[in-house]
């Protein structure tokens, strides 16, 4: 494994997937995105603002909000400058970690026809789990370890254990949602294509089960996932060609197969020269149930809960780049908590940091949000943060909520 920590970079990703970056090069689409990805690309103003910034925003002036630009530029460029050697060593450590516990977690589950291995294995591999899905493949994949060039920990080579093929999400969850997040009619990710998750949505007798989609779609989130990255709306709208279709459901086929084999057919039929096959079938399958709703969970804290905000497309026609990070910070919130809780939400805990600056690595987000609250509190800015029950509660209170078809206006 060879690694150049800090090495100089040619031509460096100064402004990832999402990120309005001023020195970025002009926005490509990700590798096995639809060629329309490039085009659904927004082109930040270089002065002024929109006519109507968000309400939270809108008593800011073109100025400020171009100060704000600046301070935030300056600090995604001195946690950049400051990358290192501990950074590297974080992310092996982690990963070192993650796969001691799948190996361990597997093993234990080839004799978990006893129930302490059965619990012990099960546990075991649902951390791995989560470890691998949330703090290691989500980031690696936005690109947040690809400065060390080590090519076993970075955003091209990296294929994570979901069963969404990596080049789908990253297009459907980089290019598109950290571009246009909370932008109705933009980041189908307000949603995911089944949920009405805002009130400006009209209703339809179908949102009634909006309570029961959600429960479903938690255990088996990384189905729902996979569905949504085949952007079968796209399609439908003539914006993803038949071809583009096919060959997502191919790679999408060939990611299953691979899962499948790994959890419900290599680690059963090992278990079963032990008499442990049908535990271990069990085992896999609860525990990828349980990183489902743990990353459902997260995901849905980070973008639902009272206090988030969305945007409507012309909130952002005009938008410069301190207008662009001002949507991220409203457009998201964070979950408070302590370091484990960080760790294993991937710092997703840190929604606001991470969407303002999507490929710093992940471990240096506590950092920078010291900064970042100090500056909303300056500017006058909201920062949504609250305990992870808090989070829950209020995200599952707007599925039940919206579920349910508006008040209609009391007439005089």
């Amino acid at each position: 494994m060879t690694t150049l920590v800090n090495a100089p970079v040619n031509t460096p990703p100064l402004a990832p997937s999402g990120t309005p970056g001023a020195r970025a090069a002009a926005p490509v689409p990700a590798p096995g995105a639809p060629a329309s990805a490039g085009r659904r690309k927004p082109v930040l103003a270089a002065s002024g603002g929109p006519a109507n910034r968000p309400a939270a925003a809108a008593h800011l002036s073109d100025a400020q909000v171009e100060q704000l630009g600046r301070e935030l530029d300056a600090l995604r460029d001195k946690v950049i400058a400051s990358r290192g050697a501990k950074d590297a060593a974080y992310i092996r450590r982690v990963i070192k970690v993650q796969r001691g516990l799948e190996l361990a977690g597997r093993a234990t589950l080839l004799v978990s026809k006893k129930k302490g291995a059965f619990v012990a294995g099960t546990a075991m591999l649902s951390v791995a789990k989560v470890l691998e899905n949330m703090e290691i493949g989500h980031n690696v994949l936005h690109g947040q370890w690809d400065w060390m060039r080590d090519p076993d920990i970075h955003s091209t080579t990296w294929e994570w254990d979901f069963v969404s093929p990596a080049a789908s999400w990253k297009h459907t969850h980089n290019d598109l949602h950290h571009t246009w997040t909370n932008v109705l009619g933009k980041d189908k990710d307000v949603g995911y294509s089944i949920l009405r998750m805002d009130a400006s949505e009209p209703w339809h007798p179908a949102n009634l089960g909006n309570p029961v989609y959600n429960a479903i779609l938690a255990p088996f989130f990384e189905w729902g996932i996979a569905i949504y990255d085949l952007e079968l709306e796209a399609y439908k709208d003539g914006e993803k060609s038949k071809a583009e279709l096919v060959r997502d459901l191919k790679a999408t086929g060939r990611k299953v197969v691979r899962q499948f084999t790994k959890d419900y057919a290599a680690t059963p039929a090992a278990a079963m020269v032990f008499g442990s096959g049908k535990q271990a079938l069990i085992g896999t399958f609860t525990a990828n149930a349980i990183r489902n709703v743990w990353a459902h969970s997260v995901i849905f804290c980070g973008h639902f809960p009272d206090g988030v905000d969305t945007f409507t497309e012309d909130e952002i026609e005009g938008e410069t780049r301190g207008d662009w990070y001002i949507r991220q910070m409203l457009g998201s919130a964070n979950i408070s908590g302590s370091k484990l809780m960080h760790l294993m939400t991937g710092n997703l805990s840190h929604q606001i940091e991470h969407h303002c600056f999507p490929d710093l690595p992940s471990n240096r987000y506590a950092e920078v949000a010291v900064a970042l609250r100090e500056i909303c509190d300056r500017y006058g800015l909201p920062y949504t943060t609250g305990p992870l029950p808090k989070q829950v509660g209020s995200a599952w209170a707007k599925v039940f909520r919206l579920a349910l078809p508006p008040k209609k206006a009391a007439t005089a």
